[in-house]
């Protein structure tokens, strides 16, 4: 039985905007909102996997230090680069190019941001890297600490959705999301557990 508990960062203080690739440090807030989350479920975690921006990687490495629990970071794991987008609310985009923004909501997969990284490119990269913590920590509880939109890359892939139904996950900051695999008779199944908001 393996459990990986998903993690996103809270607050930075930049909520609505594309923060994509952006740098940003968390809020003391979102600080106080992700010791919330770890401290509402009852795991021991034996590793932590975490993107290195600053709004995942400085917590993962505090939630390290005070439980003693190995850390690795893995770029992998990053936020989705927004292009163009990076660091514009969509109500300065709604008034820069409203049609762009409203094609991307209906479907991202078909209508992704100028200059972005494409969507089918997040998801090869965020699959590959579940594919290999699947791999290396078979049978462990893990925690990944990580963004919205890998978060939902991953939901999409567990509930079998097609990527342009990706928006329709709701992924709050500090959001926490239990994957639990098992092996019976050589079939993985897969049971998703969503926890109650921080």
């Amino acid at each position: 039985m393996t459990f990986i508990d998903l993690l996103r960062h809270g607050d930075t203080g930049h909520g609505g905007r594309f923060c994509g690739s952006t740098d940003h440090a968390l809020t003391e807030a979102g600080w106080q909102q992700m010791w919330m989350r770890v401290e509402q479920t009852p795991r021991h975690w034996q590793h932590i996997i975490t993107s290195p921006l600053k709004r995942c990687a400085h917590f993962a490495q505090a939630l390290s230090e005070r439980y003693t629990i190995p850390f690795t970071q893995d770029a992998r794991l990053q936020e989705i680069h927004f292009g163009q987008w990076e660091g514009y609310t969509p109500v300065e985009l709604m008034q820069a190019d409203a049609e762009a923004l409203i094609r991307f909501w209906r479907n991202p997969l078909d209508h992704p941001p100028p200059q972005a990284e494409h969507l089918l490119n997040f998801n090869a990269r965020v699959l590959g890297a579940w594919q290999d913590i699947h791999t290396e920590f078979a049978g462990q509880n893990i925690l990944l600490v990580t963004h919205s939109g890998v978060m939902r890359i991953l939901l999409c892939h567990l509930h079998q959705q097609p990527l342009q139904q990706l928006l329709n996950f709701d992924v709050p900051y500090a959001a926490m999301q239990t994957v639990e695999v098992k092996w019976h008779e050589n079939v993985c199944q897969v049971t998703l557990k969503s926890h109650k908001p921080a």
